[in-house]
């Protein structure tokens, strides 16, 4: 459990560092989402900085959308889960690592929910029962990890069957690697589909865009942060999409980092955004497949772009939108957009629509 509430506690300091804007301030929003992104990377810098006067410049590692990274033991233990691999990779340079890895090891198999670490205060009576990890990692004897009982007989399987040594600059490094189960992904996936039905019915958002964008974003790691300070399951920005439905919803400011971090109000946000790109800001778009396209093409680098591909007059793009068939649609956002990321996003998304 600690390991995550540090997590937590990490990007809450960073919430409240960075701050927030006056309510009297008349600043662009545009600007002081630089700004305030800015004030985020340069800690996040900082904390890199710390990593590497420890481990060395080749051994920085840091938090992303599909990788759960938490150090402890002032930084000299280090825990490294890759949603995309299926790998998770603890390490020490402490001078007693197997105590500091089993530690760790238990640590981490144990760590909660994030809703219940969000929550705790308010409605621990709804807490989740189960680690996070729970069925995505399977012990010695091929069964999943309740209890510290069986957490605890694992880290020691482990440390005495897989324990290695590696060397970094001056610095020996113990590590140990455990998999996760081979359909890790779907397995995170079954957790959040409650929500995602939810979010589905409410917003008239089909459900298989919604667990696509989400396995896209973050391989469902709802611990998921990036540099961009876009935040969760479906990497929801304060700045931009979680700005635009609270003035929807007719709420001023955003939403924090907190209330995003908490998967159910992610997805809201997420799908909630979705159905605002499809309703107004690509409204007029006749085909369904091919607003589908534009939806998830915006929904990684914003409607403008999306339309500006076709003309940089809104109502003369989405005419030409109209005028072609889906598969060209496609054709000219995934050859033409301005951007590579959001090209690249398209196919990633539709792939695996396809697949569904």
């Amino acid at each position: 459990m600690k390991n995550s509430k540090k997590l937590i506690a990490l990007i809450i300091t960073v919430s409240l560092l960075t701050g927030c804007p006056s309510q009297n301030s008349h600043k662009d929003d545009e600007d002081y989402y630089v700004k305030d992104t800015n004030a985020f990377n340069i800690l996040i810098s900082q904390y890199a900085n710390n990593i590497e006067q420890i481990w060395g410049p080749k051994e920085v590692l840091i938090a992303g959308p599909k990788d759960y990274v938490q150090y402890e033991d002032n930084l000299k233990t280090r825990v490294h889960i890759n949603f995309v691999s299926g790998v998770i990779t603890i390490e020490t340079m402490a001078e007693s690592p197997i105590e500091n890895l089993k530690e760790a090891i238990v640590s981490t198999l144990l760590m909660p929910e994030p809703v219940d670490i969000i929550r705790h205060d308010k409605i621990s009576q709804n807490l989740s029962k189960d680690p996070f990890l729970f069925n995505q990692v399977l012990d010695q004897d091929h069964q999943p990890i309740r209890w510290s009982g069986r957490a605890n007989s694992f880290a020691d399987y482990v440390l005495a069957n897989n324990l290695k040594f590696r060397t970094s600059g001056p610095h020996k490094i113990a590590y140990v690697e455990i998999k996760l189960v081979p359909n890790h992904i779907n397995q995170r996936a079954k957790k959040f589909l409650p929500i995602v039905t939810e979010a589905s019915n409410r917003y008239f958002i089909d459900e298989r865009l919604i667990l696509a964008i989400m396995e896209v974003e973050s391989a469902f790691n709802p611990y998921a942060v990036s540099r961009t300070d876009a935040l969760g399951l479906m990497q929801v920005q304060q700045h931009t999409a979680g700005r635009d439905i609270f003035k929807l919803r007719g709420k001023s400011g955003e939403p924090s980092r907190k209330f995003l971090l908490d998967p159910r109000n992610n997805v809201d946000m997420g799908t909630a955004y979705l159905s605002l790109l499809k309703t107004k800001y690509l409204a007029g778009i006749n085909n369904p497949i091919s607003l589908r396209y534009a939806m998830i093409t915006s929904y990684n680098g914003g409607a403008g772009s999306v339309l500006r591909t076709f003309s940089n007059d809104r109502n003369e793009a989405v005419n030409i939108i109209n005028s072609m068939t889906p598969q060209q649609v496609y054709r000219k956002l995934v050859t033409s957009h301005v951007s590579q990321e959001s090209r690249n996003y398209l196919v990633k998304v539709s792939r695996i629509l396809d697949n569904k």
